[in-house]
């Protein structure tokens, strides 16, 4: 579709406030869903990131990749084993998660960010000793997956201050060097919640918190915290919607300003979030 320059003009003028708002301030985006997998949106996610970072915004780009880490698992002959939403993770399995997440996966959206004209560094939890892990206790003995100990945002700092847009994978390490498997919507809270973030913002393959999970038409476009504890008991908050959610309230009460699950199937469903008042998804402040 052809716009004409007045209307472009138009586009930039009342994109301005937002820009102004988010100046100099750090956005964690949580990259996953379809959004990964699909190439046209993949190109759309890295060109509004790149865009950010031009006018002024400091992008943190966290990603996980699952079916990445599926796929190669199941070319070694190894089937994937889930439970409770989260990957079964044994010593070979850890291994492949390091190699997938950090190696593949990382370096390939690096690339995508310089082919875009940006500048991108690829880092993992274990540099820097940027996330600090431990194994995660629970009902179900999951292997190697983690649960968070601490966050050293130094390294993130750095590449931010620098210029550059850092790209995380979500792996991290305890002191005896074991490396763990770390849910990405997690890492990303965290992380926004220990870099004073503006906003988190988690991709996912649904418009939102739904009234109703059957008909995307009833989108509950803002949350406050406080309701959430109503809103599981109500099952509006369900199955693989709770970790989210959880992990958006647990930014929020870390002092991030907001936390938005946004549709990642919805082309430059970013720039729709942080440039307009309309907004792509749900809202939890």
């Amino acid at each position: 579709m052809k716009i004409s320059n007045t209307d472009k003009a138009q586009v930039l003028i009342q994109a301005l406030p937002y820009i102004q708002k988010y100046y100099d301030k750090i956005v964690v985006v949580k990259y996953g869903g379809n959004a990964m997998i699909d190439k046209q949106l993949k190109q759309a996610v890295m060109s509004d990131i790149v865009l950010l970072s031009l006018v002024g915004i400091k992008v943190v780009l966290v990603h996980g990749g699952g079916p990445e880490i599926s796929d190669v698992l199941h070319r070694m002959g190894k089937e994937s084993k889930f439970i409770g939403g989260l990957r079964y993770t044994d010593k070979e399995t850890a291994e492949v998660v390091q190699m997938v997440l950090s190696g593949k996966v990382n370096k390939g959206l690096v690339s995508l960010i310089e082919q875009n004209k940006g500048r991108s560094i690829g880092l993992c939890g274990i540099d820097g000793g940027m996330i600090k892990a431990k194994k995660l206790e629970g009902e179900v003995d999951l292997g190697y997956v983690g649960d968070i100990v601490t966050i050293d945002t130094s390294t993130i700092v750095d590449s931010l201050n620098n210029g550059y847009i850092p790209v995380i994978a979500t792996v991290g390490s305890d002191d005896e060097g074991n490396v763990y498997n770390i849910n990405a919507d997690t890492a990303a809270a965290r992380i926004a919640s220990e870099l004073g973030a503006e906003n988190v913002i988690l991709m996912t393959d649904i418009r939102g918190l739904l009234a109703n999970k059957d008909d995307e038409t009833t989108l509950i476009p803002h949350v406050n915290v406080s309701e959430v504890p109503y809103l599981k008991k109500q099952g509006i908050i369900s199955g693989g919607m709770i970790p989210k959610i959880e992990c958006c309230v647990e930014a929020v009460r870390r002092g991030v300003k907001k936390a938005v699950i946004i549709d990642g199937r919805i082309p430059h469903s970013i720039l729709i979030e942080i440039l307009s008042d309309e907004g792509v998804g749900t809202m939890f402040s």
